[in-house]
C-alpha cells in the first residue's frame, strides 16, 4: 500500500492549522501576500550570497579538479522550466563526461532495459555518462553549487520544486500548473524524501505537495533536513 505524503491535523492558533508534508511541519498561512513573496525573494538572494562567500574556496577547490581530471568546460548549463514555463540555464558542475549525450544515445539503442529505466524515470541507476568525480559531487550534491547564482538572478529559490526539462512538462499532468506557479528550488521534498530511491510518480506528487503547502517555515524545515542528507548521503546515485 502506498504511504499519503500529506496529514492534517486541526491546529489550535487562530485560523492556522498543524499539518505534515512528507513527515515535515508545516504552519499554514498567507504566503503569496506581496510583502511576504517580497521579504522571502530577499531572504532567498542575501541567503544565497552569504553561501557564495562560504563556500567560495571549496568551489575554486571543485573547478580545479574537474579542470585537471577531464578539462573544460567546468560548468554545465542545462535548460529548465522555471516559474510561468520560462526556460533558463540551470547551472551545474559537469559531472559527465562532455560527449555525454553521444554516450547516453548509444546506450539506449544497444541496451533495452537501460532504455525502459530512462523512459520509465528519466534517469539512469547506472549512469556511465558520469565521471569518477562528478559521483562524489553528486554523492553530496556539490555539483549543485553554482546554483546559488541562478538563485541570485532570481530564477530560482532555495526551496522549491526539483527543476525538470521542458520534455518532461506533460508527464506533470495538471500538476504542470502547480510546478509552473513557482520557482524551482536547490533543494525540496524530493530531495529530503529519498531523492534518486523515489519513482518519478512520486517526485511529480511531492512536488504537488510542496506547492500547495508550502510556507516559510516548511522551506526552512527542508533546508535543515538537507544538511542531513547531503552529509550522509541518503538516496544519492
Amino acid at each position: 500500500m502506498r504511504r499519503s505524503l500529506i496529514h492534517i491535523t486541526p491546529g489550535g492558533l487562530g485560523v492556522h492549522t498543524a499539518s505534515f508534508v512528507a513527515g515535515l511541519p508545516v504552519a499554514f498561512g498567507p504566503r503569496d501576500e506581496p510583502y511576504r513573496a517580497v521579504a522571502w525573494k530577499v531572504f532567498n538572494q542575501v541567503v544565497a550570497a552569504l553561501l557564495l562567500l562560504l563556500f567560495s574556496p571549496l568551489m575554486a577547490v571543485i573547478a580545479i579538479c574537474i579542470w585537471r581530471v577531464d578539462g573544460a568546460p567546468i560548468v554545465f548549463a542545462h535548460y529548465r522550466v522555471g516559474m510561468g514555463g520560462k526556460v533558463f540555464p540551470c547551472l551545474k558542475f559537469r559531472s559527465m563526461v562532455r560527449n555525454s549525450e553521444q554516450v547516453l544515445q548509444e546506450l539506449l539503442r544497444s541496451d533495452p532495459a537501460a532504455r525502459d529505466e530512462w523512459i520509465r524515470e528519466q534517469k539512469l541507476s547506472n549512469d556511465p555518462r558520469i565521471t569518477p568525480i562528478g559521483r562524489i559531487l553528486r554523492k553530496l550534491s556539490l555539483d549543485e553549487l553554482p546554483q546559488l547564482f541562478n538563485v541570485l538572478r532570481g530564477e530560482m529559490n532555495l526551496v522549491g520544486p526539483r527543476p525538470i526539462m521542458l520534455c518532461e512538462l506533460p508527464r506533470y499532468g495538471q500538476v504542470r500548473w502547480h510546478y509552473l506557479s513557482v520557482k524551482p528550488g536547490m533543494t525540496g521534498l524530493w530531495q529530503v524524501s529519498g531523492r534518486n530511491s523515489t519513482s518519478y510518480e512520486e517526485r511529480v506528487e511531492l512536488d504537488r505537495n510542496y506547492v500547495e503547502k508550502r510556507s516559510e517555515w516548511l522551506d526552512i524545515c527542508i533546508l535543515f533536513r538537507t544538511l542531513g542528507v547531503v552529509i550522509s548521503g541518503h538516496g544519492a546515485q
